[in-house]
């Protein structure tokens, strides 16, 4: 057990919190302006493989980066077409785009990588660190990943875009009362097409990180962490300093079962497994009752007329 919670440790925990963190910080984004977005999943599923298609045909993690941000803006972009434009049922809208992002990431890999359960191994970021920065000890090659500060920075700009913002002040108006809103001349539509949207930029990032660590695209990589995410969001309260250091819990979780899977002690694997997601169920237990989501979540709006 000596060294189990080392740098190493941290380092790994860390790592594995990047997409948690980037899908629950655009959750965060959906949610506040009163959409809920349960299709993280699959829009962190279309990023990866958009990641692994451009980093593989261009040769460059910036393409592929690139890639992933217009597939989860172009995820985002449906879900807004559905729930905010057509008023369709948001949980059904996004069962659907995680169904549909499923089946076309493995039809296309199919189609283009002639494979239906992985692709070739691709360029990452691993090979692109920040100098200086990815030069220190265990932690270099986290520290420097371009990735990793993009999402610290989406942290601290979230907060200051939700908190600190005209833009946000209107998004969590929306949110909360959209009549009132309307009524003092804020675009409900505009501002809750725009939450969504960034929803989805940020998971599609996610996404990308994803396969830039395995270097490849597997066939539901995403492995439900979509919806951890959104758990993480919960719990952070629907704030993004929240919803970052409950997605950090959950990604230390799953850092946890894999070095105890590692370390040879005799525990079942089955039980060990279980530990991300048992701590999901705890934590939402002991959270959701006291969680207070914006009043207007998940209710469709609609301008009345005259």
């Amino acid at each position: 057990m000596s060294g189990l919670f080392g740098a190493d440790f941290i380092a790994q925990g860390l790592r594995i919190s990047v997409p948690y963190v980037l899908a629950a910080l655009g959750g965060t984004f959906s949610e506040r302006g009163g959409v809920v977005n349960i299709a993280l999943e699959g829009i962190l599923l279309s990023g990866a493989f958009a990641y692994v298609v451009g980093a593989h045909f261009a040769i460059s993690p910036w393409v592929g980066l690139l890639s992933a941000a217009a597939a989860g803006l172009a995820m985002g972009g449906l879900h807004a077409l559905m729930t905010v434009v057509l008023r369709a049922d948001q949980i059904v809208s996004g069962v659907a785009l995680n169904l549909l992002a499923l089946g076309a990431t493995e039809y296309t890999l199919e189609l283009i990588f002639d494979s239906a359960s992985n692709s070739p191994r691709v360029v990452a970021f691993d090979d692109v660190l920040v100098p200086i920065i990815g030069e220190i000890p265990m932690l270099g090659s986290l520290l420097g990943h371009p990735l990793f500060l993009i999402t610290l920075v989406a942290i601290v700009l979230g907060h200051v875009a939700l908190y600190r913002s005209r833009f946000g002040l209107r998004l969590r108006a929306v949110g909360e009362h959209p009549e009132a809103a309307e009524n003092v001349g804020v675009s409900v539509t505009r501002l809750r097409v725009s939450g969504v949207l960034l929803s989805g930029l940020l998971a599609g990032l996610g996404g990308a990180y994803l396969a830039s660590e395995q270097h490849s695209f597997t066939a539901g990589m995403s492995a439900g962490r979509g919806f951890i995410a959104l758990a993480a969001m919960i719990v952070g309260k629907w704030r993004p300093w929240g919803a970052a250091t409950a997605a950090c819990l959950f990604g230390f979780a799953e850092a946890l079962q894999i070095r105890l899977q590692s370390t040879g002690i005799a525990i079942p694997t089955q039980i060990v497994q279980m530990i991300p997601y048992v701590l999901t169920l705890l934590v939402l237990a002991g959270f959701i009752g006291r969680a207070v989501p914006p009043a207007a979540d998940g209710v469709p709006y609609e301008k009345e007329e005259g």
